[in-house]
């Protein structure tokens, strides 16, 4: 494929006063790896206050198809329009084709079909920003632990935090620039290993990750070992309140340094600490019998 000759240069100032129409809202077809890269676009095409007409004219595709891409209309898009709508917006390329493929594989299409939609476009080398990687570095092992606690295997632990940071990634410019990153990105991660944790009466269900969690006995308050004792503890921080059970399951069930929670859930340590305060609280409340000693 070849890129129009000015779409790495910045759009004209618009000098109308009426922007172009959002797009209609995601159709309930699309599956959740397709909504892993059309929500953050979307976020990120709103607040740009860039128009269809703006994408049209950079990326080469009429409005129509634009359009049915931007909302997930009818199927799932060829890599082809996809990376230019995205060169168009100045999004990086490389985590984008890695979500794009899960969409892809989500959506049932044929390999060899995304094999040659692939091939059309070529991708040149994409380093990640400097201050990403460090970032990804620090909490790759933190957000690894708490994805296993929910989501019980290595590989399934790996999928969604690479899933996570290839979105963040995508939307470094916003992340990079709120007010939180850690906060950013914490809730990020978070979203992606609840749209796929087993619930349990409305709740994330934890009782597996007694059978999962290595060497568990150690790190819990009272060294409980009687595995329906643990079941039914676990069972409660899985009622916690989100912060709450976000923290005391980093702490007791990852076995995350102290000095470390603050970091990696993107809370001051006060905070935390009364976070963590009003947890205890609250599993004694639950279960006195486990939390009297």
């Amino acid at each position: 494929m070849i890129w129009p000759p000015d779409a790495d240069q910045p759009l004209p100032p618009d000098t109308s006063t009426r922007r172009g129409r959002p797009p209609a809202p995601i159709a309930a077809s699309a599956g959740l790896f397709h909504r892993a890269w059309l929500e953050p676009v979307r976020a990120f095409l709103h607040a740009s206050g860039i128009t269809l007409d703006d994408l049209v004219n950079r990326s080469g595709f009429s409005k129509t198809r634009i359009s049915e891409l931007l909302r997930g209309n009818d199927y799932y898009p060829a890599w082809e329009i996809t990376s230019s709508v995205i060169h168009a917006l100045g999004l990086p390329l490389e985590p984008m084709r890695r979500l794009w493929l899960a969409g892809a594989r989500e959506a049932r299409r044929p390999e060899a079909w995304i094999e040659r939609s692939i091939s059309q476009v070529a991708l040149q080398p994409e380093p990640p920003p400097v201050p990403y990687e460090a970032f990804t570095d620090t909490v790759r092992d933190a957000y690894t632990a708490y994805a296993r606690a929910f989501l019980l295997t290595d590989q399934r632990a790996g999928a969604v935090v690479a899933e996570t940071f290839d979105i963040l990634w995508l939307s470094w410019n916003e992340a990079a620039t709120s007010e939180n990153l850690p906060r950013y990105a914490w809730q990020l991660l978070r979203a992606r290993v609840m749209a796929r944790a087993h619930h349990h009466h409305g709740h994330p269900d934890l009782r597996a990750a007694v059978f999962s969690t290595a060497e568990i006995h150690d790190h819990m308050p009272g060294h409980f070992v009687a595995l329906s004792e643990l079941t039914r503890l676990f069972d409660a921080i899985g009622r916690l309140p989100d912060d709450q059970m976000d923290i005391a399951v980093l702490r007791y069930l990852c076995a995350v340094p102290d000095a470390a929670i603050p970091g990696i859930v993107g809370l001051s340590d006060v905070i935390t600490r009364a976070i963590d305060h009003h947890a205890r609280a609250a599993l004694e409340a639950l279960l006195p019998d486990l939390t009297q000693e």
